[in-house]
């Protein structure tokens, strides 16, 4: 199983309304993709508050590395991820990406 984690800055301004809707919108499409499953995310409530200022995140699992790269090179999902990058810090450079194998 292939554990996708997104963890986001996102930059100030965005509103709540905005962030569920790309979530809203992934986990759709996850629900959609055959492989695809488990979509869970929103914002940090850890104690330890060390994010650094990534205070949202979200976490897929996939079958394999396979469905992985469906879910990436779907469409919806290339709208949802430039809407992600649109309002992250820095663009891209607001968002972190871990593909783990578990």
């Amino acid at each position: 199983m292939i554990r996708h984690i997104v963890l986001t800055k996102f930059a100030p301004g965005v509103d709540d309304a905005t962030i569920a809707g790309i979530y809203d919108g992934l986990a759709a499409l996850v629900d959609d993709l055959p492989g695809a499953g488990g979509f869970t995310g929103g914002r940090s409530e850890s104690p330890e508050q060390i994010e650094r200022g990534y205070l949202h995140g979200f976490v897929v699992d996939f079958d394999s590395w396979d469905a992985l790269a469906a879910y990436a090179e779907h469409p919806r999902h290339r709208e949802l991820g430039g809407q992600l990058v649109a309002n992250a810090v820095g663009g891209k450079d607001g968002i972190l990406v871990v593909d783990l194998d578990v």
